[in-house]
C-alpha cells in the first residue's frame, strides 16, 4: 500500500488551519472585546498580552494557504475565485488591524482614540468574513460551470456563522486575559465570559440544526446508523466544554477557562470536518480529485516536514520566554 499523500497534506493544511484559528483567534478576540473594556490602560495591557507572539500567529495562515495551492490547485482556484470578496475583505481587515495595532502606541493623545477603533474595527472585519468565507464554504461551490456568482456567499447562513465566529474568537480572548492577567481587568473579563460562553453554545446549537435542514447529505451522515452512535459523544462534550468554563470561573481562573475553550473549539472543528469530508469543495470536489501530481505532492510534503517542526519550535519558545501575567504592559 502506497503513502496516502493527499491525505497526509490534508492533514497538514487542516493542521495549519486550526493552529491560525487557535493563535490568531485570541489576538483578534482581543480586539473585539474592545467594545466591552473602554478603559485606556486595561486596553494596553489586553494588547500587551499578546505583542510579542502575535504576528508571528499568522504564519499558520500563510501555512494552510501556501499549502492548499502547491497540494490542491484546483480546490485553491475554485475558492479564490467563488469567495474572492470575502476574501479581500478578510485581508485588508487583517492589513488594517496590523497598522492600528502598531500605530495605537504611536500615536498622540489626539489620535490614541482613532487607533483604538481601528483595531477593533480590523478585527472585528476579519474575523466576520472568515466566518462569512467558512459558511459559504459549506454551503458548497457547484462546480458545474466555469464561472461563480459574485454574490453567492451573501446569504443568511453564511453571515449567522461570521457572527458565531465573531463569537467563538471573543470567547479564546477573554479567556487568554484570564490567564494572562489579573486584578480588574480580569475580574472584567470572568463577567463577561458566562455570557460569551451561552451565546456561542446558542450558536452552536443554532449552526448543527441549520446545516443538515439546509443539506440533507450532511444530515444523512450525521443521523444515519450506525453513524449516529459514533458521533453522539460530539455534542455531549461540546456541553462538558461549557459546563468546566463555567465551573472554572469560581474563585481564582488561570489557564482552565482557555483550556476548555480551546476543546469547544476544537469540537466545532471536528463537527465541520466531520460534515464535509472527503469533499476540499462541497459538494462535489473531493480531496483526490483536486490533487496535485503525485511528483509535486511529494516534492513539497519534504520542505513542509522541513519547516513546520522550526515554526513549532519558535512558537513555542516565544510563548514561553513571555508566559507569566502581563501587569500595566510588562510580564511578571
Amino acid at each position: 500500500m502506497g503513502i496516502d499523500l493527499p491525505l497526509i497534506w490534508l492533514l497538514i493544511i487542516g493542521f495549519g488551519i486550526m493552529m491560525y484559528v487557535i493563535t490568531d483567534g485570541f489576538d483578534l478576540g482581543i480586539g473585539i472585546l474592545f467594545a466591552f473594556i473602554p478603559n485606556r490602560q486595561h486596553r494596553d495591557t489586553m494588547v500587551n498580552s499578546v505583542a510579542p507572539v502575535w504576528d508571528g500567529n499568522e504564519t499558520w495562515l500563510v501555512l494552510g494557504g501556501a499549502g492548499l495551492m502547491a497540494a490542491f490547485p484546483k480546490a485553491y482556484a475554485v475558492v479564490l475565485s467563488a469567495l474572492y470578496i470575502p476574501l479581500l475583505l478578510m485581508l485588508a481587515g487583517l492589513i488594517w488591524r496590523g497598522v492600528s495595532f502598531e500605530f495605537r502606541f504611536k500615536a498622540d493623545e489626539a489620535h490614541k482614540a482613532f487607533w483604538d477603533k481601528a483595531f477593533m474595527l480590523g478585527s472585528i472585519v476579519a474575523t466576520f468574513f472568515q466566518g462569512v468565507t467558512l459558511g459559504a464554504f459549506i454551503d458548497g461551490i457547484p462546480l458545474d460551470d466555469s464561472s461563480y456568482a459574485v454574490a453567492g456567499w451573501i446569504t443568511p447562513f453564511s453571515f449567522f456563522t461570521g457572527i458565531g465566529t465573531l463569537i467563538a474568537y471573543a470567547l479564546l480572548g477573554v479567556t487568554w486575559l484570564i490567564l494572562k492577567t489579573s486584578g480588574p481587568l480580569q475580574q472584567s473579563m470572568v463577567r463577561i465570559t458566562r455570557p460569551i460562553t451561552l451565546a456561542l453554545l446558542a450558536s452552536i446549537a443554532i449552526v448543527s440544526f441549520w446545516t443538515p435542514l439546509r443539506h440533507p447529505d450532511i444530515a444523512e451522515r450525521w443521523f444515519s446508523f450506525p453513524n449516529l452512535w459514533f458521533f453522539l459523544p460530539v455534542p455531549f462534550l461540546v456541553l462538558l466544554a461549557c459546563f468546566a468554563i463555567f465551573r472554572c470561573l469560581r474563585g481564582v481562573p488561570h489557564a482552565g477557562p482557555f483550556v476548555w475553550s480551546l476543546l469547544l473549539i476544537f469540537l466545532g472543528y471536528t463537527g465541520f470536518v466531520i460534515s464535509v469530508w472527503p469533499h476540499i469543495i462541497p459538494p462535489d470536489l473531493t480531496i483526490y480529485e483536486a490533487a496535485a501530481p503525485v511528483q509535486s505532492l511529494g516534492f513539497t510534503l519534504v520542505g513542509a516536514l522541513l519547516i513546520i517542526p522550526i515554526i513549532l519550535c519558535y512558537s513555542a519558545w516565544s510563548y514561553y520566554v513571555f508566559r507569566g501575567k502581563t501587569q500595566d504592559g510588562y510580564h511578571e
